[in-house]
């Protein structure tokens, strides 16, 4: 079956369920591996199960295409039932890939594979695919090293979707597949040691027990183009749609952003204190478990860096509260006794204003901690089975995950409670929140879905900017772009793990592309190697420096003891030289990003007002003009 709307042609393999589309001259056909099928409670289901498929030409007022629909599954007339509609925007040629549910008795789903992977098979460096892992990844078809698992499994608008969206690139020819329902779906790719093929598609997982909406993915074809003309695509799209709001718009809104540009970040701690139920407890050195800074003893070292000269900082302080560090959440009062309680905090916060720095602190609304005072399973996040997810993964041991509904009344009662004690917040970072996945709640008191869960979440966000507080959170994410205004990283996958892990690809920033003027991102200045020296990243994206990165967990989110250390003058003077550039270019938008050779160790970005970043990993150099 084939149908053409302009330079789009359509064509259906009625036997295989395989689509072929030609675009611009060019051919792209889903691999003959690929099978349409769904994961289901009884294995692999494909879509030739049904008995009864029909295709029938579709026809609106702006566009046409082909509608599938998929009944009568193992004889039943009255079993599940689902429509696949593909067909072409005529106004802009966008392929749309929608599928449907009709019915759902007699199958449990657990996932869906549509639509097909593409048959991208050639063993050359010009074929290329984009992942948003990350900040993002280029896989060449020839890359050496094997693909490894996505973080959250690929999932969307996590650390492994920063945004919701794949790209292949092939002798300049290239699509962008964007997910327009992205709440619950995520990318899947696989590439062998050496390729010769990289295959990459989409799946789609059910919301509360259900698949219960249509799952849309729409592609966009280019005849020439680069990933940097993707990126392009997805920057006008989100335009579009209203997730862009840029720097200089939040500045608009709350003005101490600009102050915030150019700033170097300083991340430590106040209280840790492990539960003996925590993963983290180590019972052969009880003295690691309980470990205590004072809040007078931070502001004598913010003074020290004041007098080494630094002029512009921020500080995220982690464990200001009883009863220590990712203890006791959401109830995480009062100011940490022992360290010198509420006067103690203020007079750090004082001191930092006057030196003319900024101060931040750490809070967490999604871990609910089994011990915290207040806490209730009435109001926990309840799988639709009934149960509670648990794990005591973290400091403060035993959890399991509050309910979005409920974050924005903690975060508005936990903060009227501090600024009542004269703690004047310039920033507050709320964890995980856009590195971990949206939950969805089956509680019918507080029923959420996951598209729900992340508006929760920008509520949170959007309280904070009214009271003039910057909103941070861990990492970036596509449907916080409206309301955050800087993250604690943003990085390049290989950033997390060990260092001389071999790559997965080359890293290119795929998410500044499309968003560098519109959050601030820190990062990470080790210098792990001769040939890895992470000011040059954080240079060619034009993005924040870490003065001091003490994590609260060794050897976890990218904190590495092996690291070498730098002296604080050296550290100092490689900020001001990040920082520098952060302040010119933060508010522009990154126009371009070029890998200079074969092996990414030659890298240059430009900005849009005129900057370039030309870096040598090899020469440990860099050229800013």
């Amino acid at each position: 079956m084939k149908v053409s709307v302009g330079e789009i042609v359509l064509t259906l393999d009625e036997t295989t369920l395989q689509y072929q589309i030609e675009a611009n001259g060019k051919t792209w056909r889903w691999s003959d591996n690929y099978c349409p099928c769904m994961q289901t409670e009884i294995g692999v289901v494909p879509f030739t199960r049904w008995q009864e498929i029909r295709h029938t030409e579709f026809c609106c007022g702006v566009g046409k295409g082909i509608h599938s629909t998929y009944r009568n599954y193992l004889g039943k007339s009255d079993s599940y039932a689902f429509d696949t509609l593909v067909w072409v925007e005529e106004v802009n040629g966008t392929v749309h890939f929608e599928w449907i549910p009709i019915c759902e008795k007699d199958l449990s789903i657990q996932q869906v594979r549509w639509p097909g992977y593409m048959e991208f098979e050639e063993a050359s460096k010009e074929n290329y695919t984009l992942l948003n892992h990350g900040q993002g990844l280029l896989v060449p078809n020839n890359w050496p090293v094997e693909l490894g698992k996505l973080s959250f499994n690929g999932q969307f608008l996590t650390s492994g979707g920063y945004m919701p969206w794949f790209g292949q690139v092939k002798h300049r020819a290239g699509y962008i597949a964007i997910a327009s329902t992205p709440w619950n779906g995520g990318v899947y790719a696989e590439h062998p040691a050496g390729g010769p093929y990289t295959h990459v598609g989409c799946w789609w997982e059910p919301s509360l027990g259900k698949m219960d909406y249509r799952r849309c993915l729409e592609y966009t074809f280019l005849a020439d183009c680069d990933y940097n003309d993707l990126c392009k695509v997805y920057r006008n799209y989100v335009k579009e749609h209203g997730l862009f709001t840029s720097l200089e718009e939040k500045a608009a809104r709350v003005p101490s952003v600009n102050d915030l540009i150019g700033c170097s970040f300083v991340h430590c701690g106040i209280k840790t204190h492990v539960n003996p139920k925590s993963d983290f407890y180590d019972p052969e050195n009880p003295e690691k478990n309980n470990v205590l800074t004072t809040f007078a003893a931070r502001e004598k070292e913010v003074e020290n860096l004041y007098q080494l000269g630094v002029r512009k900082m921020y500080l995220h302080l982690d464990g200001w509260a009883e009863p220590g560090y990712d203890n006791h959440h959401p109830d995480y009062l009062p100011a940490c006794i022992e360290a010198g309680g509420w006067e103690g905090m203020k007079s750090l916060v004082d001191t930092m204003h006057r030196l003319g720095f900024m101060f931040g602190i750490h809070d967490q609304y999604r871990d609910y901690y089994l011990d915290a005072p207040t806490f209730d399973p009435a109001f926990a996040t309840m799988l639709p089975d009934g149960t509670y997810p648990q794990h005591a993964r973290w400091a403060g041991g035993p959890q399991t995950y509050l309910c979005g509904t409920q974050a924005p009344y903690y975060v508005r009662r936990n903060f009227t409670e501090i600024l009542s004690h004269g703690i004047q917040l310039d920033g507050t970072y709320l964890d995980v929140f856009t590195c971990n996945e949206g939950d969805e709640c089956a509680n019918p008191l507080h029923r959420m879905t996951r598209r729900e869960c992340y508006q929760y979440r920008k509520n949170c966000f959007d309280w904070l900017l009214s009271k003039g507080i910057l909103s941070s959170s861990e990492e970036v994410s596509d449907w916080s772009m409206q309301s955050l205004v800087f993250c604690h990283y943003a990085p390049y996958h290989f950033m997390l793990q060990a260092p001389g892990t071999p790559k997965d690809g080359i890293p290119v920033p795929l998410f500044n592309l499309v968003y560098h003027d519109c959050v601030i991102e820190p990062w990470m200045m080790d210098k792990l190697s001769d040939t890895e020296d992470l000011m040059l990243y954080a240079l060619l994206n034009g993005g924040a420096p870490y003065l001091i990165r003490d994590g609260a967990y060794a050897n976890t989110d990218g904190s590495f003891s092996d690291a070498a250390a730098l002296e604080m003058q050296e550290n100092i003077r490689r900020c001001e030289v990040v920082a520098g550039l952060h302040e010119k270019v933060a508010k522009c938008e990154m126009l371009k990003h070029e890998l200079l050779d074969d092996t990414g160790m030659k890298q240059k970005t430009t900005f849009s007002d005129g900057t370039t970043v030309t870096v040598d990993f090899a020469a440990n150099s860099y050229n800013i003009q």
